[in-house]
């Protein structure tokens, strides 16, 4: 089975920090709150198989939007990397539209972003993509969806938002973590002085591996 069939049928819907009482809460590392996937991750792998979205195989312009870089960790709660594992993102083009046969919204699509990408961790667990800040779509807040893979286990799956975005207090999904954990699902947009690039963020992704080589689901 693929990835890309694992991830639909054996998505891992729901996870969250561990609530532990003192001294043993104080030792571990918040884990990432989990959310859904969504109605848009690929129905078919795409053809660009990289992790920048923002120019499409076999063009040279660049996708509309604002470019950003965006990079981080995989690490589990005892904050070790988690090298080798694949990191995948998917999110709407600059004009609010998936490429996705299930958006029937009506927006004009761009035809120079590729809308999902992928790349592995390296030794010290990190990753990078090259993408656009995220734009807000009819009933959403602006953000990333994400998902992990174990080797041989479940995908964790969760949504990248963006820090101090009004929106993000009418958004369903982000109201519905609990206040206290909601910080963990917000990465900084910062603008820099790049000719390439105008924002950076990071995010890492903190995990909770159990022995059968799962991510164990943690319920919000």
């Amino acid at each position: 089975m693929s990835h890309h069939s694992r991830l639909r049928r054996r998505v891992v819907l729901g996870g969250s920090a561990l609530i532990l009482s003192s001294p043993l809460a104080a030792a571990l590392r918040a884990l990432t709150p989990g959310q859904t996937v969504g109605p848009f991750y690929p129905v078919t792998p795409p053809l660009h198989r990289d992790n920048d979205l923002t120019l499409v195989d076999g063009s040279k312009v660049r996708a509309a939007g604002q470019i950003s870089d965006l990079t981080g960790r995989v690490l589990d709660i005892d904050g070790r990397p988690l090298a080798g594992l694949r990191v995948e993102i998917w999110q709407c083009d600059a004009n609010g539209r998936y490429r996705h046969p299930r958006d029937r919204s009506g927006l004009e699509e761009d035809p120079n972003f590729q809308g999902f990408g992928h790349t592995i961790t390296d030794a010290d667990g990190r990753y990078r993509f090259r993408t656009i800040r995220p734009v807000p779509y009819p009933g959403r807040t602006p953000h990333i969806h994400a998902a992990v893979f174990p080797e041989g286990g479940r995908p964790f799956v969760t949504q990248i938002y963006v820090a101090g975005e009004p929106l993000n207090q009418h958004d369903g999904l982000f109201m519905r973590v609990p206040e206290a954990l909601r910080p963990l699902l917000l990465a900084d947009f910062v603008a820099v002085d790049d000719p390439a690039v105008a924002f950076t963020a990071e995010f890492d992704f903190v995990l909770a591996p159990v022995l059968a080589g799962l991510f164990e689901p943690h319920t919000v």
